[in-house]
């Protein structure tokens, strides 16, 4: 359901009054897309829609202040551009501006729906006035709860295609004589005066000013700029602009109007617009730049659009596999040149294989997907010969392919070949509704970033393959059931790390030595990679071997320790080992510098079993594993785990251990499956994993 514009009012009301009385310079809000991996501008304030597009769209893996808020739940504070360069220097990229931020998450009764974001255009200090915090959590939750509210009716609030806008009013309105008499001062000024709209449209240029541009009065009010005066079309030009409206602060330079009227431009930004002073200056007499020759054909791409692929390129740097590298170009890259359209190909076994896509129609992917590369075909031609190609309407590309049907009702079309290392590796296509010329300028930026897609998309490919191939030997090296053994209830659960997305040397295992005796053992290899998966089965091998051929808990450790050395991989194991007589219901552990296990007894009392341990496998071929012989009563329920269960950046292991064991306490007498369901979501941290993890409980029975 569409969200009505009524449902939207209230979200614009909070947003426009924290921003006044915090004297921020620009606010938004930015909600959560349905998918949950992107943040969208619902809405935006002080910033218009073209400079606030290259942010419209925040993908939620990449570190930035209005995602970290999401992330972690808590409200991010930057305090000065030195400071955003060193938490965030992706951002301060494209942000480079004295300015200060916060980001504060918007909350539902179980989730992050959003960030409330505010930007001053001048540093501050980290911490806030207790005025000002005060107003930024009654707004916050303000916020939160409509979001809540919205929701709950039927009328969620979902970020549109482009972020809204909300226009600053006029402070004080002005009579009409004060405005006839303020044209007359400024066209009695020896420079030029010229106001430029929240969007950056002149409104107003004094007859000076016209003659300094050398373009009439008429021509140029209503226009932009960069459109009216050709010259000043340089990205480096519009880029002052967008720093005197994004930070708020007076902006100057020196433009070339040709062929050699060197002009002063000084910009002075506030909520509704920019008053600009125009004013001769002598190139010679100050620092003013060089400039190229002129060239009347030239048409440079925008400086919304370097914003856009500096974005992106800067995004791919942080792509590990491909859906990250596919996810980022289709958010982005569309976008950055206002594309309609958007495919992404790979050759495989001689065909062309669609691996992402935006815009088009189903059937017109499965007629493209699985076409030979020998196909007389742009895409098939882009890869094949590694030269890109571009066609600015329907008859273009139709005169250059003899009898090419024209699948989609797109009107303009780049075809560019990725190529990494000198191969190719595939092809994107960019398709758009209108005709379009392609300047000289657009394609050398286009034909650049298709380079760097083309080696993160290298990347992935290679770390997809190697990280299938890790997950498919671990994989194999676990567990696949555990023996029914009477008189004892197992259950066990394995999450993969989701960060990072490397294999780990995480396992367990559950071993029947005869009708009334387990053991139980668990641990960790160090290292994420293919030797901590290898080495991980070897271990899990040499603690089977060693426990069913009757060794005791210390000696199945000793014995390992001693294998682990002859390996000499360099690699260290923890692990804990676990043997239980069902009969008398006694048990006997020794561990690896593994953390403790937990015990929860029948009346719901939780121990942390932290008994002496030896040091971790492989490092000390001497090292000795004291045993520790307690009781395990039926109805008690046992629970090994590894650390990535336990382990956050920064905290405190035996709060996460204390905090385990209380969940363990309170929701012991659930039947184990959901138990173990329970206890790897304790801390919500499921979604959002740095390490492995695998969990292993058991719980004594009657025999049935």
């Amino acid at each position: 359901m569409v969200v009505t514009a009524p449902a939207r009012e209230l979200l614009d009301q909070v947003l426009a009054e924290v921003v006044r009385e915090t004297g921020a310079h620009v606010g938004a809000v930015f909600l959560l897309m349905p998918e949950g991996r992107v943040l969208g501008m619902e809405v935006v304030t002080g910033a218009p829609r073209e400079l606030s597009m290259p942010w419209s769209r925040l993908p939620m893996e990449r570190s930035t202040p209005v995602a970290d808020a999401v992330r972690e739940g808590r409200t991010i504070r930057v305090g000065s551009r030195e400071e955003l360069a060193d938490r965030y220097p992706r951002t301060a990229l494209v942000m480079p501006y004295d300015l200060s931020m916060v980001a504060a998450p918007l909350t539902g009764a179980d989730a992050v729906l959003g960030t409330l974001v505010l930007i001053w255009s001048r540093p501050r200090p980290a911490e806030a006035p207790p005025a000002e915090r005060a107003l930024l959590e009654q707004a916050r939750e303000r916020l939160s709860d409509h979001l809540v509210r919205a929701g709950a009716g039927g009328e969620p609030i979902l970020p549109g295609p482009e972020p809204r806008v909300l226009r600053t009013a006029r402070a004080v309105p002005v009579h009409p004589d004060e405005a006839l008499a303020a044209a007359d001062w400024a066209r009695r000024l020896p420079e030029g005066a010229c106001a430029l709209d929240f969007d950056g449209r002149i409104t107003y240029v004094s007859p000076r000013a016209a003659e300094l541009v050398g373009v009439p009065v008429e021509r140029l009010v209503g226009s932009l700029p960069w459109e009216s005066l050709r010259w000043l079309r340089d990205p480096a030009h519009e880029d002052r602009y967008r720093a005197a409206v994004l930070s708020g602060q007076p902006v100057s330079f020196t433009a070339l109007r040709p062929p050699d009227h060197w002009l002063l431009v000084q910009l002075y930004p506030d909520a509704t617009g920019v008053s600009v002073r125009i004013s001769p200056t002598d190139a010679a007499a100050g620092p003013a730049p060089q400039a190229a020759p002129y060239d009347e054909s030239a048409v440079p791409i925008r400086i919304g659009a370097i914003y856009h692929l500096m974005h992106l390129a800067t995004a791919l740097t942080e792509a590990v596999g491909v859906d990250d590298v596919v996810r980022l170009v289709a958010d982005l890259f569309p976008s950055a040149i206002g594309a309609d359209a958007f495919v992404l190909c790979v050759a495989e076994g001689g065909r062309l294989r669609v691996i992402g896509d935006r815009g088009y129609r189903p059937e017109v992917m499965a007629a493209l997907d699985g076409t030979a590369l020998t196909a007389h075909l742009p895409a098939t031609r882009a890869l094949n010969t590694g030269v890109p190609s571009f066609y600015g309407s329907p008859e273009d590309l139709v005169r250059a392919y003899q009898g090419l049907e024209l699948l989609s009702d797109m009107s303009a079309w780049a075809f560019l070949p990725l190529i990494a290392s000198g191969r190719p590796v595939g092809a994107c296509v960019l398709a758009f509704a209108e005709e379009r010329s392609f300047p000289a300028d657009e394609r050398a930026a286009l034909t650049s970033l298709s380079g760097l897609i083309a080696q993160a998309l290298d990347r992935a490919r290679i770390y997809d393959a190697k990280h299938h191939l890790a997950h498919s030997l671990q994989s194999g090296l676990l567990p696949h059931t555990l023996p029914s053994v009477p008189g004892l209830e197992v259950a066990a659960r394995y999450l993969p790390a989701t960060t990072g997305m490397e294999v780990g040397g995480d396992f367990y295992d559950l071993i029947r030595l005869d009708d009334t005796c387990v053991a139980a053992v668990i641990g960790d290899v160090q290292g994420h990679n293919v030797n901590a998966a290898a080495l991980m089965g070897q271990v899990r091998t040499a603690v089977h071997a060693h426990a069913t051929a009757g060794a005791s808990p210390d000696q199945v450790l000793s014995r390992t320790n001693r294998l682990l050395e002859e390996l000499d991989t360099g690699l260290f194991t923890s692990c804990l080992y676990a043997h239980l007589r069902l009969t008398e219901g006694v048990l006997r552990m020794a561990s690896a510098g593994h953390p403790p296990a937990l015990l929860r007894f029948p009346d719901g009392r939780t121990d942390i079993l932290s008994r002496p341990a030896g040091l971790l496998l492989g490092i000390d071929p001497g090292a000795e594993y004291p045993t520790s012989t307690m009781t395990l009563p039926r109805g008690a329920v046992l629970a090994l785990y590894t650390d990535g269960l336990i382990e956050t950046p920064g905290g405190d292991l035996d709060e996460a251990i204390a905090a385990l064991a209380v969940t363990l306490s309170s929701r012991g007498r659930l039947p184990l499956d959901e138990l173990a369901e329970v206890l790897v979501h304790y801390d919500g941290r499921a979604t959002d994993r740095t390490d492995d993890t695998a969990l292993l409980l058991l719980r004594p029975v009657p025999p049935s």
